[in-house]
This record gives structure tokens, sequence and C-alpha cells, in this order.
């Protein structure tokens, strides 16, 4: 069901639903998750018909992820927010190391064993991703760093495999990510 060349009606549901979701991630609000779990469902159909194997994987993941977020952050919820914090100089390096490995083991994998597109990339774009999503769930502020080098990793290698509405978004999901960094460092700032 093509809407035009590469670009499937499932394809712009799923970047409208992820438009709504990190726009309410950016404001800390609790109401993300729906829209997350309704994207990712999406998308990982979307990602699989591409051959990004390791994305159509990391949506399920996700999905896990946005119903374990969405319980987390209804228990800490205050007003209409979230409160946020920063993880530290040791569970940076932490993650930053863990992330690494995980990638070279997982784009190895997809190399040898699929006929993944872009096993390398693709597997930088779903370990960073999920790195950043943890982050996210666990409201450190740092989830924006990770997404922001996501986000420019992820719009060539959507275009490239012809999937411009989802490149597209991930060109807004970058300002975003830089607007959500602002404004979760602003709210860890006051809480300090």
């Amino acid at each position: 069901m093509l809407c035009g060349e590469g670009m499937s009606a499932l394809e712009i549901i799923a970047a409208l639903l992820g438009l709504a979701n990190v726009t309410l991630v950016v404001r800390r609000s609790v109401w993300n998750y729906p829209f997350g779990i309704a994207m990712v469902s999406l998308y990982a159909v979307v990602f699989y018909e591409a051959q990004l194997y390791s994305d159509a994987l990391l949506q399920i993941f996700f999905l896990v992820l946005n119903v374990y977020g969405w319980v987390s952050w209804r228990r800490v919820q205050q007003r209409d927010t979230v409160p946020v914090r920063w993880m530290g100089l040791r569970g940076n390096a932490l993650v930053i190391a863990v992330t690494a490995v995980l990638w070279f083991l997982w784009s190895s994998l997809m190399h040898r064993f699929t006929d993944a597109a872009a096993p390398y990339v693709d597997g930088a774009v779903a370990c960073l991703s999920v790195a950043g999503q943890i982050l996210m769930v666990r409201r450190f502020v740092e989830n924006w760093i990770y997404w922001i080098v996501v986000n420019l990793l992820a719009i060539g290698l959507f275009w490239w495999r012809d999937l411009p509405v989802t490149s597209a978004l991930y060109t807004v999901f970058l300002g975003l990510a830089f607007a959500g960094l602002f404004q979760w460092r602003r709210a860890a700032a006051v809480a300090a």
C-alpha cells in the first residue's frame, strides 16, 4: 500500500505517532508512552520490510521498555511531569563501554547470519537506541546525547533504504533531541 515511491501509509502513521511520542518525552509527560507503544508496533513491520532487521527487533525491545517506562514514570510523576537527573561520569563510562561491545557483537552477527542491508550502521542505531531508551526510561538527562547520535546516523540510513518519511522524522527528532537536552538539563538544574 504505497502512497508514493518508497512511502507507505504505515510508515506515515508510525512517523506521526513518533512525532507525538518524542514531543511528549521532551516535555517529560508520562503520556508519551501510549504513542510510543503504537509507534514501535508499526515500525517493527516497516523496518522488517526494509530489511533493517536490527531496527525491526529493536521495536520489540522498545515495546517492552515503553510498557515498563509508563509504569515507572507514573510512580514518580509530579503534576504533569517527571523529575530528571544526571547519571554521572562512572555511569556514562559504563554505558558507553557496554554499548560499544554490544554494537560490535550484534553487528557482526547481523553481517554474518542475515542479509541485513547495513549491519554495522543499523547495529549502531539499534544499540545506541537501546542505551538511549534505557536512560530515558530511568530519567537520565544523558539519554538525549545518545538520541542525537542515533538521529544523525538514522537520517542517512533510512534515506538510503528508501524510507523518506522516516528519514524526515529523524531529522525532526534531531531537533527535538537538542530541545530535550536543553529542557532536561534545565529541569535537572532546578531540582539540584
